[in-house]
């Protein structure tokens, strides 16, 4: 039986039972909850506190500014640049004078945002030239060649033309892309002349895919195509320049290192080691590149963040070491800041022989900013660090926020900067335990960081990875174990001592020690592209979903306190979101000759215009592709399913949709009285008549929109175009004369009634007679 006792207030009750009356509210839970709620609260403030603490602004700068670009990209039209530039200037002036207030991140976050969309509108302003808005036909060229890629099968050059005429059009291109028979790419810095047919640069292939015109414009590249005949080299009418010079200086370079690496390795061997060296990766098969894509091991073949490391940390640590063998200079002078020099000097190098590509402008700057750092005796690898690259990178190249490597090097970078950052301190913190050490002396730290490494990048990559390709990695932790340790201790070193001994001619051994590393990364990536599930086929899912795990990934990175996991949770709803995303039921090339459609087995089905060979080639083969890796479509564009339930003849093709309705290909106009009566969507590259009675995509509207994807709304169809109404950038000029006609629901006509033939019958005339 319970005891009696005193209770606060001296009052007296039963010690385990009720209190006495008044001692509590009744309904007590209510100030209960509240009491669990404040200390909540309150840890929620003290950890936004420090997220808003001295030294934390700066890595948020280059977010905010990548967000200014990304809005820039987003827009219908051009903006004003006036009126950017201003507005830039005015909010820049705002955050300084409020640099003593406590709105002042807000007013830095607001700035800097201001200052990416002008910087990206005044880019655009600044690199302004014609594009070509239709095909040319046998347009006489001459001009200086600029840059030469040597592919597996052809050759391309970049032009930058000098005169151009045309019987039939008096467009004016700055510079052109032209294909060329493998082996015949004129050298850079000559003077040719040539006859072209010339083409728009490549729209995306459907709507949410690469922009491949946006990346040539910012290229100055205004049209591509190829050379009929012979390429004629001429006299110059003028030196070209010394950017010219210096393109022809370099492309000599690589041809040279390129020359002698043949001489000791060969096929893919040389490909991938020339890619390693000089950048140019155009040459390695397809197969070899499918598979290093495959496993994860693509990112190899792409001069990033890891070779400059490589490079940078090889001569710091070769001049370091031979420094330290004369006493005099080990006692008497800062050998750590000299090594640091001479590697900064090695990375500038590298860039320049390169190519210097986006990513390897962004790892350049990262290594320089470490560099330097070290030079002035500041901690190296930090997120300041991360920010003045990402800073600088943004400035010089705003386009650089949309392509596809500055997206995964960045967040790759961020992730593992986070885990040196964050998790590292923690990982062996106590050296001198002796189950430490142990594992230390057998190498179990560094595969443990390797392993660690591998995995952040990876996941880090993943959501870019299945946006851009279509496809993730489930074993690229694996293959990047197996394979990254040869090439970091082996591959990279011979080829960078195989470019200090060629001037000496003793660069042979370096480039046989280099081959031998490669054919273990060759062999690692065959065996786990061979694995079971090894291609992870993701669906397009649009750029929504990107956008919240990008958000996630930069909680994760940048935050500090546990508020980081609500990047976690940002992540999983985006994946969450991606996985819902409803997949197109039509899908219509931007010429109209190729229409893919959902059957009732749930995969697409190929309606073409273009013949497929007994080899499986067509001309239409790279966006088929790109239609079936969207759709997570293990199937090959020669596979015979494609053209299962379509019936093609001369006038078109015909096959039935997931709905029961027929969607009709018309390829002429005596096709389209039928297809209009019978089928619930036409689509034809031809006018289409007025009195049609369905649904119909034809010349006029997809020489507007361009590719499109179409999904199922009611009787009628919800369109989603390459090419939206009102659309107008530099890069895709809208089509004069656009009109108010293209809709986003596509709804079949009202047809008109048809013409009855009112002549009586003989047998009706005589009987009324």
């Amino acid at each position: 039986m319970s005891e009696q006792g005193n209770t606060a207030g001296q009052r007296r009750g039963y010690a385990g039972t009720w209190p006495p009356r008044g001692a509590a509210p009744v309904g007590g839970l209510a100030p209960q909850r509240l009491a669990l709620w404040a200390p909540l609260i309150e840890t929620l403030r003290q950890w936004a506190r420090a997220e808003a603490g001295a030294g934390r602004l700066l890595p948020w700068v280059p977010v905010a500014f990548g967000t200014g670009i990304a809005f820039y990209f987003a827009a219908d039209h051009e903006p004003v640049l006036s009126v950017a530039a201003v507005t830039a200037t005015a909010l820049c002036a705002a955050a300084f004078l409020l640099r003593r207030h406590k709105m002042f991140p807000v007013a830095v976050m607001i700035a800097a945002v201001a200052a990416g969309f002008a910087i990206a509108t005044w880019k655009t302003a600044r690199i302004a030239h014609g594009v070509l808005a239709r095909p040319m036909f046998s347009v006489a060229l001459t001009g200086f060649v600029e840059t030469r890629d040597i592919r597996e099968r052809t050759d391309r050059f970049v032009m930058r033309v000098v005169t151009m005429e045309s019987a039939r059009d008096a467009t004016k291109i700055e510079r052109v892309q032209l294909s060329v028979k493998k082996g015949t790419a004129p050298a850079v810095g000559s003077f040719v002349e040539l006859k072209a047919r010339l083409l728009p640069p490549m729209s995306p292939l459907r709507p949410g895919s690469y922009d491949f015109g946006r990346d040539m414009f910012f290229s100055g590249i205004g049209a591509s195509g190829f050379v009929m005949g012979a390429i004629k080299t001429a006299e110059a009418p003028d030196g070209g320049g010394w950017k010219l010079r210096y393109s022809a200086f370099m492309q000599g370079m690589r041809d040279a290192i390129d020359a002698r690496i043949r001489t000791v390795l060969e096929g893919d061997k040389r490909a991938i080691a020339t890619a390693l060296l000089t950048g140019r990766r155009d040459a390695i098969s397809e197969p070899v590149n499918d598979a290093m894509f495959i496993s994860g091991l693509g990112h190899v073949l792409s001069i990033s963040g890891y070779h400059m490391a490589v490079v940078a940390g090889v001569v710091f640590f070769a001049v370091r070491a031979l420094l330290a063998l004369f006493p005099t200079l080990n006692v008497g002078f800062a050998i750590k800041k000299w090594s640091a020099v001479a590697a900064l000097a090695a990375s500038a190098f590298y860039l320049l022989l390169s190519g210097a590509e986006v990513a390897t402008q962004r790892s350049f700057f990262m290594t320089a900013v470490v560099l330097i750092a070290v030079m002035v005796d500041r901690r190296a690898i930090t997120f300041r660090t991360l920010a003045v690259a990402a800073l600088i990178v943004l400035t010089i190249a705003p386009e650089a926020l949309v392509h596809p490597s500055f997206q995964m090097s960045f967040a790759a970078t961020l992730g593992l900067v986070a885990l040196v950052q964050l998790g590292m301190p923690r990982l062996f913190a106590q050296p001198d335990h002796s189950a430490t050490a142990q594992v230390a002396l057998w190498g179990g730290r560094e595969i443990t960081m390797l392993l660690l490494a591998s995995l952040v990048a990876g996941l880090a990559t993943t959501p870019y990875a299945a946006f851009h390709f279509h496809r993730v990695t489930p074993y690229g932790v694996l293959a990047n174990l197996a394979a990254m340790p040869v090439v970091s201790a082996l591959v990279m070193p011979a080829g960078l001592f195989g470019l200090v001994f060629m001037p000496f001619g003793f660069d042979g051994i370096c480039w046989w020690v280099m081959g031998v590393g490669i054919d273990w990364m060759i062999v690692v990536t065959q065996w786990v592209a061979a694995l079971p599930g090894a291609v992870g086929r993701v669906p397009a899912f649009g750029i929504g979903p990107l956008i919240a795990a990008s958000i996630g990934i930069i909680l994760l990175g940048l935050l500090r306190t546990p508020l980081r996991y609500t990047g976690a949770a940002v992540v999983l709803v985006a994946a969450v979101w991606a996985a819902r995303v409803p997949q197109p039921d039509i899908l219509i090339s931007a010429d109209g000759r190729n229409v893919g459609v959902r059957g009732q087995d749930g995969k697409l089905h190929l309606m073409r215009a273009a013949k497929v060979t007994s080899t499986g080639a067509s001309r239409d083969g790279f966006l088929v592709r790109e239609w079936l890796a969207a759709d997570a479509d293990a199937r090959k564009p020669a596979d015979a399913s494609l053209t299962e339930g379509v019936s093609c003849d001369e006038s078109g093709c015909v096959t039935q949709g997931a709905g029961g309705g027929f969607v009709a290909l018309a390829l002429r106009p005596e096709a389209l009285a039928d297809d209009c009566e019978r089928a619930a969507l036409v689509v034809t590259a031809r006018p289409s008549p007025a009195a049609c009675g369905a649904s119909v995509i034809d010349a006029e509207r997809l020489r507007r929109q361009g590719a499109m994807v179409l999904r199922r709304s009611g009787s009628g169809f919800t369109i989603d175009a390459v090419k939206p109404r009102g659309v107008d950038r530099p890069w895709s000029p809208a089509i004069a004369g656009e009109g108010d006609a293209e809709t986003t629901i596509l709804a079949p006509r009202r047809a008109a009634p048809r013409a009855v033939d009112a002549t009586p019958s003989e047998a009706d005339l005589q009987a009324e007679e």
